[in-house]
């Protein structure tokens, strides 16, 4: 499948697939080399925390963070810091984008829903770890520098739309997992409804500047139930979809 333009979607202005993601070329340039191993150390550094799934620190290690950021910050790619980005947003820490991804359980025959692309790198990580990946963003800017990162990294299972995350995709629901990347007061009920039977949902609640749990949904014939998995500090979801920037 080569990169194509799918239809537009009532809300989305646009909807990009992407062209699985394969491994990029090889390189013996000294910044190559030096990301290599600032990425090899960073996966070393995530284990000692405790992080042992193997297939999320793999993608860690074959993402190259530096792609994702301003160049003014590239020096602090794979230092757990967050790092201002375009359109006032900022990128999450290495470690939070980890225990988002750790928290929601993907496997690789996932279709899995992204709420919020940001700079795009959670979404390589997650391009790497299973079958589909939806993103979903309200900022065309950032739509579009994470297509070209994207594109960048080959990568052919990623579908990016420019939206309102509150309302996720439901085109193209159910989904296996929903990933929601800011934080909200409580649990969005229309992105609950887009999981399928046994799907699962990992999102921060609670406001900016107060506690925050990182929880997770599981949907099932019951209803819904919610596990609190443990704390994280997070910038708060923004509702609608920006038609300036």
């Amino acid at each position: 499948m080569g990169l194509s333009l799918a239809h537009d979607l009532a809300r989305a202005e646009s909807t990009l697939i992407l062209p699985s993601m394969a491994n990029p070329g090889t390189t013996t340039s000294e910044p190559a080399r030096a990301s290599h191993v600032a990425r090899a150390e960073l996966v070393m550094r995530l284990r000692a925390q405790g992080i042992g799934d193997v297939r999320l620190l793999a993608a860690i290690e074959q993402v190259p963070r530096d792609m994702f950021l301003p160049r003014r910050f590239a020096a602090f790619a794979y230092s757990d810091r967050v790092i201002p980005i375009a359109c006032g947003q900022t990128a999450s820490s290495v470690q939070e984008a980890a225990d988002l991804a750790l928290a929601a359980r993907i496997m690789p025959e996932h279709r899995v829903l992204e709420i919020g692309t940001g700079s795009g790198y959670l979404t390589a990580i997650l391009a790497r770890m299973t079958a589909q990946v939806f993103s979903v963003e309200r900022y065309r800017r950032l739509v579009d520098a994470a297509t070209e990162r994207l594109l960048d990294l080959d990568a052919q299972n990623v579908l990016l739309a420019h939206a309102d995350g509150f309302l996720g995709l439901s085109e193209y629901a159910p989904f296996d997992r929903i990933i929601v990347g800011g934080s909200t007061d409580e649990v969005p009920e229309h992105l609950a409804d887009q999981l399928t039977e046994g799907g699962e949902m990992v999102l921060p609640l609670g406001k900016m500047g107060a506690p925050q749990k990182l929880v997770r949904i599981v949907r099932s014939a019951e209803g819904r139930s919610l596990e609190e998995i443990g704390s994280i500090r997070i910038a708060p979801l923004v509702k609608g979809r920006s038609r300036q920037i």
